[in-house]
C-alpha cells in the first residue's frame, strides 16, 4: 500500500479497482464482460482480469452459465446484514410483514437509508396472483419517494442533512428545498406519508416509520397499494393504512422502542 499526497492519505490501487468493478456491476444487473468493464471504467483488460478472477474465487462475483458475463452475488448483502443492524431489523420485521401481506392482500417492503439513497432490505409479496413489489436490493430515491421522505421526516436535523448531502448532485437537481422542508414537517405531524407513486400508475405508496430502541428512525415500512380496476382488492386504501400503522408499531416495539406516553387526563 503506497502513501501519496498529504500525510495520512493512502492509495491502494488494487482495492480501488475491485470496488470500481463491484459498483459498476451493481448498476448492471444483466452483468458485463471483462472487456465491457474495462471500456466503462477506462481501464485495460489486463488491469481488471486478475481482479475479476480473484473476486469470483472469493464469492463476490459469479459468471453466468454458458457466458462470460459477470454479476455481483448476494455475499456483499449477507455481509452487510451481519455487520449492521439490518439483520436484527429484518428478523423483527419479517413476521409482521408476512401478516400484513396476508391481511391486506398487498405487498410491502422495508427501506433503510444507505448513503444518499434508500435501500430495500426486505419485502413480502401479496399472496394473490396480482400484485406489485420492489426487489430486495432496489435503490429508492431518498428525496422524492414516500419511503425516503418518511425517513428524512423522522430523522434528526443533523442526520437528515447528512443523508441529503450524500445524494449525488444530479439527484438533488430540481428539488425545492423550502417545499421539501414543508412536506417533511407535514409528514411528522401526520405520522406517516401517502402519495401516488411517481413511477407506477394505479399504485399509491403508504409509508410509516420504524423506530429503534434509541428512538431513532431505523427504517420505513411501505405498502405500494395496487388498486385494481375491478375493485377486487382485499381491503381499501384506508384499511391498508390502518393495518400498516399497526404493523410498523409492532416492529418498533420488537426493536425495543416505547411509544411516547400521552397524558389521557389532559
Amino acid at each position: 500500500m503506497a502513501r501519496t499526497g498529504p500525510k495520512g492519505t493512502y492509495s491502494a490501487p488494487a482495492v480501488e479497482k475491485a470496488f470500481e468493478i463491484i459498483e459498476l456491476l451493481a448498476r448492471r444487473p444483466d452483468g458485463a464482460l471483462v472487456s465491457e468493464m474495462a471500456t466503462d471504467l477506462g481501464r485495460s483488460i489486463g488491469e481488471l482480469f486478475r481482479l475479476v478472477i480473484v473476486l469470483e474465487r472469493l464469492g463476490y462475483l459469479q459468471k453466468a452459465p454458458g457466458s462470460d458475463r459477470y454479476t455481483v452475488t448476494y455475499k456483499l448483502l449477507e455481509m452487510a446484514f451481519r455487520a449492521t443492524p439490518a439483520q436484527d431489523l429484518v428478523r423483527a420485521a419479517m413476521p409482521e410483514m408476512q401478516r400484513l401481506a396476508l391481511a391486506s392482500g398487498q405487498s410491502c417492503h422495508l427501506v433503510v437509508p444507505s448513503g444518499g439513497h434508500g435501500l430495500v432490505i426486505a419485502r413480502e409479496e401479496q399472496p394473490g396472483m396480482r400484485g406489485f413489489a420492489l426487489k430486495v436490493g432496489s435503490q429508492v430515491d431518498i428525496l422524492r419517494s414516500c419511503s425516503g421522505q418518511v425517513i428524512l421526516a423522522f430523522s434528526s436535523l443533523q442526520r437528515a442533512d447528512a443523508i441529503i448531502a450524500a445524494v449525488p448532485a444530479d439527484g438533488q437537481s430540481g428539488i425545492d428545498t423550502a417545499a421539501l422542508t414543508t412536506n417533511l414537517s407535514a409528514i411528522r405531524a401526520r405520522g406517516f406519508d401517502s402519495r401516488q407513486s411517481p413511477i407506477t400508475h394505479g399504485v399509491t405508496d403508504i409509508s410509516f416509520p420504524i423506530f429503534g430502541f434509541d428512538g431513532r428512525v431505523a427504517a420505513a415500512l411501505t405498502i405500494p397499494f395496487l388498486e385494481l380496476i375491478d375493485g377486487s382488492q382485499q381491503v381499501d386504501l384506508q384499511a391498508a393504512r390502518v393495518l400498516l400503522a399497526a404493523a410498523a408499531g409492532r416492529v418498533s416495539e420488537a426493536l425495543g422502542w416505547s411509544a411516547p406516553h400521552r397524558d389521557l387526563s389532559a
